[in-house]
């Protein structure tokens, strides 16, 4: 489980706003930059212990929420990208020959990641109404 420690900022019923506490191992880690940008971050986590304003928590992300939520977003752009790049190359070769085939391949790949970057973006406005890739609070710790 990827858990993290925080304090909520704002509860509203099932949901809560939680400022996540840096951890004293964040401050040696060469990326915390990039998991805790600027001075406070914050998560929308759901709340079924109703956490109240103030109250320090617990919050978990289950490893395979994290591991799907990753492929969708890591693995599936390149993917497509590799196929529409090789798709492209070969259909370039068969129709207009070697000349510019790698131009085709590129235009192809990049057309066709970006284009997955948009149903990405359409199926996360699905899925940020629900509550399977949301965080949990499992623990009120005082």
């Amino acid at each position: 489980m990827i858990d993290e420690e925080g304090i909520v900022v704002e509860a509203d019923g099932a949901v809560a706003k939680v400022a996540i506490l840096r951890k004293s191992a964040c401050e040696s880690c060469a990326a915390a930059g990039v998991c805790h940008p600027g001075d406070q971050s914050y998560l929308e986590a759901a709340n079924p212990l109703g956490a109240k304003k103030g109250q320090k928590v617990k919050v978990v992300v289950a490893p395979q929420v994290y591991l799907k939520a990753s492929i969708i977003l890591y693995g599936l752009p390149m993917a497509v990208l590799v196929g529409a790049a090789i798709l492209g190359k070969n259909l370039a070769v068969t129709y207009r020959g070697e000349a510019d085939s790698d131009l085709w391949a590129f235009i192809a790949g990049m057309t066709c990641m970006a284009v997955s970057f948009f149903f990405i973006r359409m199926y996360n406005k699905k899925v940020e109404k629900t509550q399977e890739y949301k965080p949990v609070i499992v623990e009120i710790l005082g």
